[in-house]
């Protein structure tokens, strides 16, 4: 397996696939979610995944997510479209991309705070990666969703 962190410039249109690949499989498949997934902000993002090398190029990521910086959705910096492939999960995968999508933000952005838009029965989850909630769960394509925050003051 293979850790990538790429701005939207520097990716191979093999790379975007396997990504978009992954997507369109976890969010509009499997959770029924008829959305557009390009919607734009993805030019403006830092791209993490986790790729098996022994697939062929372009085959669905192991696990992806995107980062975006202060001003793209959030005031703060943000973390979405975090997805695992469903062969990888429990695997600690999924953990170790949101790890490694925040040491993206304090790279690029540090000392800032960081925002999700989490599925509410993941709520636990993120409070493990340090997220805690803010405001009321809404929907979002039907799905109920928290908003959470990770404070950037170590």
């Amino acid at each position: 397996m293979k850790w990538h962190a790429k701005q939207w410039s520097d990716l191979t249109r093999d790379e975007l696939h396997a990504m978009v690949r992954l997507r369109i499989d976890v969010f509009v498949v499997e959770q029924d979610c008829p959305y557009s997934d390009l919607d734009g902000k993805d030019l403006r993002a830092w791209h993490v995944w986790a790729e098996d090398e022994k697939e062929p190029s372009g085959a669905a990521a192991l696990a992806c997510a995107r980062v975006l910086g202060p001003g793209v959705s959030y005031a703060e910096p943000s973390i979405g479209r975090v997805a695992t492939r469903r062969d990888c999960r429990g695997s600690g995968l999924g953990k170790a991309l949101m790890e490694k999508s925040i040491a993206v933000c304090e790279e690029v952005w540090p000392g800032h705070d960081i925002r999700i838009s989490a599925q509410c029965y993941l709520e636990a989850w993120y409070e493990g990666l340090g997220f805690k909630p803010v405001g009321e769960p809404y929907l979002e394509d039907g799905i109920p969703h928290l908003q959470m925050v990770r404070s950037g003051v170590a």
